[in-house]
């Protein structure tokens, strides 16, 4: 196995600089802050704009986890009629709707004769610039 790379002590000021410290807190492994349920987890890079702002940009890679439960508000991965999507769930009087978070894109309203698949539930999102 490869070795984890390791994790200043110190944080990294966003303002003024601080004095830089040389000392580290060991290694860092990113799945023991990422995954809660390494069974039920995978990870897949969103592509496109629809989610900017629930801080999701294109190239990001998201963790997903298929053992929680989606509830209203939750953002998920999902299949619409065979197209995967990356979508706010939105429940309301037993309806279902898929919400962007750009209102340049309209929600998906599921209706009569549209197959949803709930894929898993977005955890964290890794920005790769």
């Amino acid at each position: 196995m490869s070795e984890q790379p390791p994790l200043m002590e110190s944080g990294a000021s966003c303002g003024f600089p601080s004095p830089a410290e040389q000392y580290t807190q060991g290694s860092l492994d990113l799945n023991s802050y990422l995954v809660k349920n390494p069974e039920a987890t995978f990870f897949v890079r969103a592509v496109g704009d629809s989610m900017t702002g629930a801080g999701i940009r294109s190239g990001d890679i998201l963790t997903v986890d298929r053992s929680l439960e989606p509830v209203d508000g939750s953002i998920v991965i999902a299949c619409v009629d065979n197209e995967f999507t990356v979508k706010i769930l939105r429940r309301n009087a037993g309806n279902i709707m898929l919400e962007a978070a750009n209102s340049d894109y309209p929600p998906i309203i599921l209706s009569d004769g549209m197959e949803l698949r709930i894929f898993g539930v977005v955890t964290s999102c890794i920005h790769c610039f």
